[in-house]
């Protein structure tokens, strides 16, 4: 008090105003007349278009002309909103392995349960929270448990580490299986390791297979790891999702840098099956293993 006496009327008003301000700052509430920009999640989802882009995308990865032909928009327009999707850090692009003039649009999972996190903290404190997959409840009484076949081309690495992770975190209540449609000899040492590492799952000794020795047997969904594979993988009349990955084992390496990538197709697979249990109806009955 004897601070604010001392100075000018002037001076003891701004004063005044600047406690005021950071009052309301720290309680939480806003000055009248202050304008607030809505958080950028909000304004790129907003738009008809780009939110129709995300929910396609959240169903698996595609090119654009599969976007433009599931969003009924002209391609132009599909780019140009894809770009502004892309600079803000909610879809990533890849080019296909397959054909290299293609790319395919995958959407950030990660990123938009942090966006909305954040987006609702930046609406109310109380609406902070720790972003989490959205869980469906469990349909009890099935009469056969959800198959998923995980396809790649060689059955040595992608595949069989998908189907390894999804097994593991429903505890064997999936029945998962997976195949290449180019099989290799074996399963590629790295992706016996990295499972044995960080996930504790053993898979040695396990043999490839071809995808068509699958053709009779029921998937309730099939999903492709491999650009390649995507292009010729029979059709098990099951729902279709590509997933668009590199093949860790592409470069050889069979030492520390080669395992490196390993560990990073092993971390993006275990999100994607994190993201995937709600899909199938089915909780995560494990605690997930850090890579």
């Amino acid at each position: 008090m004897g601070l604010r006496r001392s100075l000018p009327a002037s001076d003891q008003l701004g004063l005044m105003y600047q406690s005021d301000l950071m009052y309301l700052r720290d309680v939480g509430y806003r000055p009248w007349g202050v304008t607030v920009t809505p958080p950028e999640f909000v304004r790129l989802a907003a738009h008809p278009v780009r939110w129709r882009l995300l929910t396609e995308l959240a169903d698996g990865d595609y090119r654009v002309r599969e976007l433009v032909e599931r969003v009924g928009e002209p391609q132009n327009l599909v780019s140009y909103h894809l770009r502004l999707l892309r600079d803000g850090g909610l879809v990533t692009a890849r080019r296909s392995n397959f054909d290299g003039r293609d790319s395919y649009y995958r959407l950030d999972l990660e990123r938009c349960a942090e966006a909305l996190a954040a987006s609702g903290a930046a609406l109310h404190p109380a609406l902070c929270q720790a972003p989490s997959p959205p869980r469906r409840p469990v349909v009890r009484g099935r009469a056969h448990r959800v198959a998923v076949l995980f396809v790649c081309t060689g059955n040595s690495a992608r595949s069989p580490i998908a189907e390894a992770l999804l097994r593991h975190h429903t505890a064997g209540r999936v029945t998962a299986a997976s195949a290449g449609t180019s099989p290799k000899p074996q399963v590629h040492p790295h992706a016996v390791r990295v499972l044995r590492e960080s996930f504790g799952i053993d898979l040695s000794g396990r043999r490839t297979q071809h995808v068509d020795d699958l053709l009779g047997r029921r998937f309730d969904h099939v999903i492709t790891l491999c650009d390649k594979a995507r292009e010729v993988c029979p059709e098990f009349g099951s729902r279709r999702v590509h997933w668009s990955m590199a093949d860790p084992g592409l470069a050889g390496d069979t030492g520390q840098a080669g395992y490196a990538a390993f560990q990073h197709a092993a971390a993006d697979i275990e999100a994607r099956i994190k993201h995937l249990m709600p899909v199938l109806n089915t909780p995560e009955t494990v605690a997930r293993s850090e890579p």
